[in-house]
């Protein structure tokens, strides 16, 4: 019988910015898109075992045994060197984990979250590690929600919305052709992803990093609040708006600016102004 796993890039046991209340949030390895403004790269691609990060740690926290890479948490320092050095886009400091195995860290944070949330790279890459996960948080009564790019349909999937009571959701670019120029790919599941989960009270929040020398920010976040809108649910979800910050960002895409206050609340009231009441600008 094949064990259910997933690659763990981390676990931060509090965080009171990814979902409603304190929550633990796991974050799973591997992503699908490859966006130019990605503030956490090391969580796009698996490690290949190549060794390349070896020279780069000074504490000796990686080794390579028999062709696999070993890494020693209590050693580490978190310098980040070795992914900087990454030349696969990924992090040799992860784990593959089984769903019991992650939920005994969650249980370590009780009484003190209200739920977790389940974030990546994309998570929804591991649909079946996230059902039997997600189904043993339900079961001790803690909420769940997932942090996704939205490109899983969830709307062919009623055992994983059965245990999902939330997600975050984010519209990297309204337009087609932007979303291909800002990840690689499409956006057709996304918006009808954003649409679906909207009419099924399961959208807690829409976000959208703002890199107007990218692509055009202010049409989607009048597009995206406008489809909101349509639904009939722009009042009860949350439009975060996050200013783009070259920090953790590739070098080679580290060059564009950081939008402005005035910026910001521009984007602010253009949702405003398509009836959204929940705006955060982060």
């Amino acid at each position: 019988m094949q064990v259910n796993t997933a690659i763990v890039n981390k676990i931060i046991r509090f965080s009171s910015v990814d979902g409603p209340g304190n929550r633990t949030v796991v974050f799973l390895q591997g992503c699908n898109f490859n966006c130019r403004y990605c503030h956490n790269p090391e969580t796009i691609g698996a490690c290949r075992q190549c060794g390349a990060c070896i020279p780069y740690c000074k504490t000796n926290a990686i080794t390579l045994v028999d062709g696999k890479i070993l890494y020693d948490r209590d050693r580490c320092v978190n310098c980040d060197e070795c992914f900087h050095h990454c030349p696969h886009g990924s992090s040799p400091k992860t784990e593959r984990m089984t769903p019991e195995e992650v939920f005994e860290e969650v249980k370590k944070n009780m009484p003190y979250i209200r739920g977790i949330t389940i974030s990546g790279g994309e998570c929804t890459l591991w649909r079946d590690f996230l059902v039997e996960l997600l189904t043993l948080a339900k079961n001790v009564g803690l909420s769940t929600m997932l942090d996704s790019n939205g490109t899983y349909d969830f709307s062919k999937d009623k055992e994983l919305m059965a245990v999902v009571d939330a997600v975050m959701l984010d519209v990297k670019a309204f337009d087609r052709s932007e979303h291909e120029k800002v990840t690689g790919i499409h956006n057709d599941m996304v918006l009808s992803n954003l649409r679906y989960l909207a009419e099924c009270d399961k959208l807690f929040e829409v976000r959208t990093v703002a890199v107007p020398e990218l692509f055009d920010t202010k049409h989607t976040v009048y597009e995206t609040s406008k489809l909101l809108h349509e639904v009939g649910k722009q009042e009860g979800i949350r439009y975060k708006l996050i200013k783009y910050r070259p920090i953790g960002v590739r070098e080679e895409y580290r060059s564009y600016e950081t939008p402005t206050e005035e910026y910001m609340n521009q984007l602010r009231d253009i949702a405003y102004n398509n009836g959204m009441r929940d705006i955060v600008i982060i």
